[in-house]
């Protein structure tokens, strides 16, 4: 079987279920909270001090199109970019985490919008942009729940990856004669996706804006977190959502993330994730707050090694997502 039959053979397993309605377990997050487990390395306004001179001395040398992008990160990521659907591969964390991370973003941006969360198609009539999308896992469900979908990621490879998979339906027939695909075999809700290799301060350049912006564990793999978060406000609407997911600089991430799920379980390639690079969730609201976003909402993920599937928690000292709204 060649590349693009395991591609599409993998959309078998990529319709994620997506629940009609749910209980999340919401946190009223408050930057005077700290987290018990995280070292004291310095303090969220020292940490945030020191990512903003990093970006400001950046800028004096480099074109801002490029300001957030770390390269090695980017290579790491193309390395293993034909693996994006392998529902066993290095994104498996993802595959499986996908369900509880649209429950989050249906419930806060339904709310937001006064849109109905049982509806089918809730996000009709909303443009949502997935920064840092690689291979589609979430642009895809998005657009099948109405959305209008732009897709944007700095890896070429993962692009490409995220067309071929998004345009065409699998069966039987599509596994046999993949040269000889039609327009007929084309996946209506999804081939619309505007997939672009690009970054988010080249759109910023471009004027783009969008009802919500989404860029969901991909902070912690850029150069600049603070330049990052001004560039998806900047791509936002006024009273726009902006969601962001990451990672907690804690020591039990530091457990869970990189030494049980790199070396212990090995679901993901060693030095995927470097520690010093998470955020606190103080850090990260404090980000976002000097970039014009409120942050009005967190959650965490917690992973039940019985079932198997990830659950939206209070507990927000390891993964964590956040929903806020551009300042009018």
């Amino acid at each position: 079987m060649n590349q693009m039959q395991r591609i599409l053979s993998a959309r078998r397993l990529s319709h994620s279920i997506i629940p009609q309605s749910c209980f999340l377990h919401r946190r009223w997050f408050s930057t005077s909270e700290t987290d018990a487990s995280s070292p004291p390395l310095s303090s969220p306004h020292q940490k945030i001090q020191t990512l903003e001179d990093k970006a400001s001395n950046k800028s004096r040398s480099t074109a801002s199109t490029t300001s957030s992008l770390n390269e090695q990160e980017l290579a790491k990521f193309s390395a293993i970019a034909d693996t994006w659907w392998h529902a066993e591969g290095p994104f498996k964390p993802l595959h499986l985490m996908n369900p509880t991370r649209l429950a989050f973003i249906r419930s806060t941006l339904c709310r937001h919008f006064s849109k109905d969360p049982s509806s089918a198609r809730p996000f009709e009539g909303l443009r949502l942009i997935d920064v840092g999308c690689g291979g589609g896992l979430l642009s895809e469900p998005l657009a099948r729940m109405g959305a209008t979908v732009t897709g944007i990621d700095a890896v070429d490879k993962n692009v490409k990856i995220a067309r071929l998979h998004a345009c065409f339906y699998l069966d039987f027939y599509s596994l046999l004669y993949v040269n000889e695909m039609s327009l007929q075999d084309m996946d209506p809700m999804t081939a619309t996706i505007e997939y672009q290799c690009t970054t988010a301060e080249k759109l910023v350049d471009d004027g783009r804006t969008f009802d919500a912006v989404l860029a969901l564990e991909v902070i912690e793999h850029v150069a600049n977190p603070a330049e990052f978060c001004k560039s998806l406000s900047a791509l936002t609407i006024p009273n726009g959502a902006t969601v962001v997911s990451t990672i907690n600089r804690s020591m039990r991430a530091y457990a869970s993330a990189i030494i049980a799920a790199e070396y212990i379980l090995q679901w993901l390639p060693k030095g995927t994730h470097e520690w010093s690079s998470f955020l606190t969730p103080e850090e990260l609201t404090m980000i976002l707050q000097r970039a014009s976003v409120d942050v009005k909402e967190m959650a965490g993920f917690v992973y039940n090694p019985i079932t198997g599937r990830w659950l939206l928690s209070d507990d927000i000292s390891v993964n964590f997502i956040a929903y806020g709204t551009k300042k009018e």
